[in-house]
């Protein structure tokens, strides 16, 4: 049909000075926004991308510059578009686009006026989406500069690459609030963060891909790699492949060191901003960008016994429909087979988190021959409470009269009905690492260690039995070189001809 347009066919374009301030209200955060920037730079085969920010001028800027191949002014035209490709489109591997609003949708969330400098073969091209001049002239009006000596940071791109650059801060900054340039400040700032985990597998190299350099104002940024893979106490599982229509997913459960096994510092830095129990759970990825964190997708609970489970997830990017991917790249959904292949091996997912927890809570039982606390499980009861058999007690006892004795008793039994349980869970989900037993000074652990030891020998016990139940218990399994140290001198007090 040459003309389409009839009575019962009507073409309604939307008013771009309405339509364009509702693009503007996706959901983008900065960190999101800045993300799907760099999305197009690592697609374009940059190597070097660098984020620019200036805030202290009379008109701040936010830049992503990047070495990647840039565009002729007709690609530069058709990604200024707005949808400018279909999100059905068959997209190489490494396409980390989705549906061709990346650039105009993350720009507006944040800026009034994109600018965006190309370069390609020498050649340099310019244009401008300003929403005051859409406002104005109500119409989808792109602007192609011919002088760009006013655009910042314009003569940092090379022959070939891409600058980006956005002003009319509107939505991260007033002008005339100078608290609210300080909060872009520190908004900048997680944003790096951000990127640092978004594009761990990008800035670490990691096999079949190439290693990109991104930076913050000149300031590298290191990867962030959200299961501590060069740990040798991180546990890999085993990988399952799923295949779905032809194409496959990978689901690789990992399990992160326990606090005793790295130190205060790592422990820290992997638990994350929000921490270990938040940050459990499946972490997928989309051409290896990561997309979603911290979620078991509603099959299961984030509890403190599988705070170390995590499980990378390695999704192609043709199945964006199937994931329900977003715009902003930054929520995801497992299709209905996936799903119940992660329904059915969700336990194992979780099983080597809890074992590195239980694990010791069984060696402290089993192993501990000289328990001061003792633990009594009655079905599904469990309950702690003072050994009274432990040799320091029944020392302390022989030397009570029968009345003492008994008083003495109902103190241990007292002791423990009052566990602070609630308290001590607390402290040991948020802060494992700062729990820790009260401190004796030199000459109390030693007192502890030869009345510990004598009550034993007066018990009949053999010297190797007595080393065996004394190096299993605290306080002296921590501090065993010290007791050892002290048992050899009494033991030479006692046979000094040996």
């Amino acid at each position: 049909m040459e003309n389409s347009i009839t009575p019962q066919r009507v073409i309604v374009a939307p008013k771009a000075s309405v339509l364009v301030e509702s693009l503007r209200d996706i959901g983008y955060s900065l960190q999101t926004a800045i993300a799907d920037i760099i999305d197009n730079s690592i697609t374009a085969g940059a190597q070097n991308i660098e984020l620019l920010t200036d805030t202290d001028s009379e008109i701040p800027a936010i830049g992503i510059l990047d070495d990647g191949q840039g565009m002729s002014r007709e690609k530069l035209l058709e990604a200024m578009r707005p949808g400018s490709i279909s999100p059905s489109n068959k997209r190489p591997d490494y396409d980390l686009g989705r549906f061709g609003l990346g650039l105009k949708t993350a720009s507006f969330s944040q800026c009034r006026r994109l600018t965006v400098l190309t370069s390609h073969n020498g050649i340099t091209s310019c244009a401008v989406w300003d929403l005051d001049v859409v406002a104005e002239v109500d119409d989808w009006v792109v602007e192609f500069p011919e002088d760009y000596r006013d655009i910042p940071w314009a003569e940092r791109l090379g022959d070939t690459g891409t600058l980006v650059i956005w002003q009319k801060l509107d939505r991260l900054i007033d002008a005339k609030n100078n608290d609210n340039r300080k909060n872009l400040v520190r908004q900048i700032d997680e944003t790096a963060t951000h990127l640092e985990l978004v594009f761990h597998r990008f800035l670490s190299g990691e096999t079949g891909l190439k290693k990109i350099r991104m930076a913050l104002n000149g300031r590298d940024l290191e990867s962030y790699d959200p299961f501590y893979s060069k740990h040798p106490a991180t546990v890999f599982g085993p990988e399952d492949v799923f295949r779905m229509e032809g194409r496959e997913i990978r689901i690789q459960p990992v399990t992160l060191p326990h606090h005793q096994k790295v130190s205060n510092a790592e422990w820290k830095k992997y638990a994350g901003q929000e921490g270990y129990i938040r940050n459990q759970g499946f972490y997928v990825y989309r051409g290896k960008r990561l997309i979603i964190h911290g979620t078991w997708f509603n099959l299961a609970r984030q509890t403190e016994l599988t705070k170390l489970a995590r499980v990378r997830i390695d999704m192609p990017n043709d199945m964006d429909a199937e994931w329900k991917i977003d715009v902003k790249k930054s929520s995801a959904q497992p299709p209905a087979p996936v799903r119940e292949r992660l329904r059915r091996i969700i336990n194992v997912i979780g099983a080597g988190s809890t074992r590195t927890y239980t694990t010791r809570g069984r060696k402290l039982t089993s192993d501990n021959r000289l328990p001061v606390w003792s633990r009594t499980q009655d079905k599904n009861r469990i309950s702690y409470g003072l050994n009274p058999e432990h040799p320091a007690f029944r020392k302390f006892a022989g030397s009570l009269t029968e009345e003492q004795k008994a008083e003495f008793s109902r103190l241990l039994v007292l002791a423990g009905a009052a566990i602070p349980i609630d308290a001590l869970f607390a402290d040991i989900s948020s802060n494992p690492e700062h729990v820790s037993p009260i401190a004796m000074n030199t000459d109390e652990f030693a007192d502890t260690v030869k009345a510990t030891y004598f009550q034993l020998l007066s018990a009949g016990c053999e010297r190797d039995a007595i080393v065996l139940m004394m190096s299993s218990a605290e306080p002296f399994h921590s501090n065993w070189k010290q007791a050892e140290t002290i048992i050899n001198a009494l033991e030479e007090g006692l046979h000094p001809d040996e």
